[in-house]
């Protein structure tokens, strides 16, 4: 198993050798290997191995390149935005997989956020954004691509927070233009 390794720094080694001193002094048997790492931890300021293993990953995260945007197929986005009619509504559901997500994503954004709703009130819903009149379909369809929770039982339903893909977003900029 690899293993990721972690910086460790002291602002004062005097400190240091003096907290490690008086946390093995006393002891009749040497500390464990986690014991050991919580004390070196301690001993350097942080609150446990897991804090400064935490911090580090934190540091390493900041300091990583950032990605560069993904690029925009804007020929996709017309592509899609033909099963739309002028309202913003769902004509048809694509049969291109590609374009079934990127018109998830728009009716995903239709369903507000930090609420929750029955089976009945997410059908009138989104039966509000369709034109074919399928709301049963939707449904199943976010449920399957994560993002509408919905309990075992089928009664509740509440939309996952995630950040729609750059053509998603773009899609969905595109319909709200058209229809405002």
């Amino acid at each position: 198993m690899s293993r990721t390794p972690i910086p460790f720094a002291a602002d004062d080694l005097s400190a240091l050798a003096r907290s490690l001193r008086e946390a093995l002094s006393g002891r009749l048997a040497p500390p464990g290997h986690v014991e050991m790492l919580n004390l070196l931890a301690r001993a350097a300021g942080h609150r446990n191995y897991q804090h400064l293993r935490a911090q580090s990953e934190a540091r390493e995260r900041l300091a990583a390149p950032a990605a560069p945007p993904a690029a925009i197929d804007h020929l996709r986005i017309l592509r899609t935005a033909r099963h739309f009619d002028a309202e913003g509504r769902l004509e048809r559901w694509p049969s291109r997989p590609w374009q079934r997500t990127l018109c998830l994503w728009v009716l995903w954004s239709a369903i507000p956020a930090a609420e929750t709703f029955g089976e009945r009130e997410i059908s009138r819903l989104l039966d509000a954004r369709l034109r074919f009149g399928d709301p049963a379909l939707m449904r199943r369809e976010l449920v399957d691509n994560g993002m509408v929770f919905r309990t075992d039982d089928c009664r509740v339903y509440r939309r996952i927070e995630r950040r729609p893909p750059p053509e998603a977003l773009a899609l969905i900029r595109h319909l709200q233009q058209r229809v405002g």
